[in-house]
């Protein structure tokens, strides 16, 4: 295994060297027979292992992926794109096979198009698929979304909106929408904490792949690992290897750019790889990166915008709902997950469920509360932060759809900063129904979870 640095413009050459290398004719015996060996391509690249001006974050929030101004690789992102669109209507025939208990599908003999129409415009809805299926399937596919773009080099930003996008335009209004009605937590859960398992994901295949692709010491292990860490590359590379051929862009080998000073005061761009392959007819092994920390080094700054800005809370929720609903006043267990984009704003999805007390029959009845929220921060130097917080949602009662309420609500808090990653958090919130000219009150104390580096990026 060798590591190469080469100055930029003699890559082409060295390329050309390796093309020929991967499609040499081998003699086989004494006959005149010939073989041609196909060599896997090297396609995957991080936008970290390239040297950034500081300048690069001076909007921190735009969006690059349809310029690919900073040398992304669309190319690549555009080929993982239809592969992810192959595989999906594949995903989806087998999720039609299962029993509708698990997947809450809508299997009736409805024609397709006014099926999606129905669906799409009777949503989002907050639905009641399993919780596997809700917050460990979703984010796993909204990861493996991410993957296609942060491979092709483009920042952890970039790779979340191709996340959003994907799940949002091609499965939950897409591909999903034929079968079912656009879900309230999907269309956040599966971006946002598909970015927190993206990155892991990505980070994590590399350190297999720099200990040699081994697993508890097992390469059958690392390669069971390798394919469910990213299966949309994994099957890129089948397919390649099955036909002979580049069909798709995809590869195990990481692609880097460095730039190097010279003696004569002048910066020369360097292309950095690193890469095993056989000369023969054995079989070509894969591509490999070394993340080392000269590369973090060599970046003249880091990027302040990672998956740090994602947190979500648990803790318990006062639900006092107005008399319209005929409840009693009670507790219940509340959560949120969200993105705190800077120390001053955040966005978030709440949800509060509980038993409240009917007022009529003494019994025992379900009451749900979401609503999609922001938050503005003052004092967001400070540990102790004052906010405001409004936002749109809906209650109902015993998950009765009939039974829904939309509302605005508003209010105000305390944020208690423990650390970059821990805060606890206090508010009261008040939600207002013109449906049903309700008056309902929410006070809510949470435990708040930043992942990564938390707020220390920002």
């Amino acid at each position: 295994m060798k590591y190469y640095s080469v100055p930029f413009y003699r890559f082409a050459c060295l390329a050309a060297a390796l093309s020929a290398c991967s499609g040499l004719v081998y003699a086989t015996g004494e006959s005149d027979e010939t073989a041609e060996i196909y060599r896997l391509s090297i396609t995957n690249s991080s936008w970290e292992d390239t040297v950034r001006a500081p300048t690069v974050y001076d909007q921190p929030y735009r969006v690059s992926l349809f310029s690919a101004e900073h040398g992304e690789d669309s190319d690549r992102l555009w080929s993982q794109t239809k592969s992810v669109a192959a595989y999906g209507v594949a995903f989806a025939g087998f999720l039609a096979l299962l029993p509708s208990s698990i997947t809450n599908w809508d299997k009736s003999g409805e024609k397709l198009h006014k099926k999606w129409w129905d669906n799409v415009s009777n949503g989002p809805v907050w639905d009641r698929d399993n919780f596997t299926i809700n917050y460990i399937g979703h984010p796993y596919f909204g990861g493996v979304y991410y993957q296609a773009a942060r491979k092709s080099g483009y920042r952890q930003w970039d790779a979340f909106m191709y996340s959003f996008m994907m799940s949002t335009f091609y499965w939950e209004y897409g591909v999903e929408a034929f079968a079912e009605v656009p879900s309230i937590q999907d269309l956040v859960v599966t971006p946002v904490l598909g970015w927190v398992y993206g990155e892991w994901a990505f980070n994590k295949e590399r350190e297999i792949r720099q200990r040699g692709g081994t697993v508890w010491g097992s390469e059958g292990w690392g390669d069971t690992a390798l394919f469910f860490l990213d299966p949309i590359d994994s099957l890129g590379r089948g397919v390649n290897t099955l036909f002979g051929d580049d069909l798709v862009k995809a590869g195990t080998g990481y692609l880097s750019m460095i730039e190097v000073p010279l003696d004569n005061g002048q910066i020369d761009k360097q292309l950095q790889f690193q890469v095993q392959y056989a000369i023969g007819a054995g079989e070509a092994t894969e591509g490999v990166s070394r993340h080392s920390k000269a590369n973090h080094k060599a970046s003249s700054v880091a990027d302040p915008v990672d998956f740090g800005i994602v947190g979500i809370s648990l803790g318990s929720s006062y639900m006092s709902p107005g008399d319209k609903w005929n409840l009693e006043s009670g507790w219940a267990p509340s959560a949120t997950v969200g993105l705190y984009f800077t120390r001053s704003f955040s966005t978030r999805l709440s949800y509060a469920r509980g038993k409240l007390t009917d007022k009529r029959t003494g019994q025992s009845t379900t009451f749900e509360n979401y609503s999609f929220d922001g938050q503005y921060y003052f004092n967001d130097q400070n540990t102790l932060r004052p906010y405001l917080t409004f936002g749109i949602g809906e209650s109902l009662i015993e998950l009765d759809k009939d039974k829904k309420a939309f509302q605005v609500n508003g209010g105000a808090g305390l944020h208690y900063r423990l650390s970059p990653n821990w805060a606890l958090q206090l508010d009261w919130r008040y939600f207002y129904s013109a449906k049903l000219s309700s008056h309902d009150n929410l006070t809510v104390g949470q435990l708040v979870y930043r992942f990564g580096g938390g707020e220390s990026r920002l």
